[in-house]
């Protein structure tokens, strides 16, 4: 798990916004792909609208400035583009642009997220109204995991075990955890959005 400050991850998203390579991976049929698209977007506008209009629920009393973001899948290099000039970036991709690799990552993503914070909702250290804010989170989440599926077999991955240990028996610590955990979320929404709208559009494969 990495920390970072809001200032540092302008070199991850500028990744993304480059000329994208030809792709090796499994197409994304045109229906899906708008529907997930649409989806996807609306997990984006939920979580920067979590961050924005409840933080004072999530995020009193915590620095503004740093959030955790997961190094493990790296989904901002997965989806990234091959790049073609040299850059001050430390992230950089040699190969070509794999849409399953991207997708796999992005649906690895989901799955974390979808038991991180389930497992908060569960805990008895959080108020109700953390429950509250970050309910219809999860369910999008577990909505695009279930309708929106991008890999033939799904994923298989240790979140469950995983999100069991993420949580301690202070209060504060826990939800300065989640705090920092959803704003790294809110940056690898907008990742995947992006490769989510460069997949659906086809250019890839042309």
């Amino acid at each position: 798990m990495a920390v970072f400050n809001f200032y540092s991850v302008g070199c991850v998203l500028l990744l993304i916004t480059l000329t994208w390579r030809t792709s090796t991976g499994l197409p994304l049929h045109t229906l899906s792909a708008e529907n997930c698209g649409d989806s996807f977007k609306k997990l984006l506008d939920n979580v920067r609208d979590l961050l924005r209009l409840k933080s004072d629920v999530l995020c009193h009393g915590i620095a503004s400035d740093t959030m955790e973001v997961r190094s493990k899948p790296d989904t901002a290099l997965a989806c990234a583009p091959s790049l073609t000039q040299n850059s001050g970036c430390m992230m950089q991709r040699n190969s070509s642009f794999n849409e399953s690799e991207c997708l796999m990552n992005i649906m690895e993503d989901l799955a974390h997220y979808d038991a991180a914070i389930k497992s908060y909702i569960n805990s008895p250290l959080r108020s109700p109204e953390e429950k509250d804010a970050l309910r219809p989170t999860l369910g999008i989440i577990q909505s695009l995991r279930k309708n929106c599926s991008l890999m033939p077999n799904g994923v298989s991955n240790s979140s469950e075990e995983d999100a069991a240990q993420m949580w301690g028996s202070d209060t504060f610590s826990n939800r300065q955890k989640m705090c920092k955990k959803m704003r790294g979320f809110h940056v690898r929404t907008i990742t995947i959005n992006r490769a989510i709208c460069y997949i659906s559009s086809g250019e890839h494969r042309k």
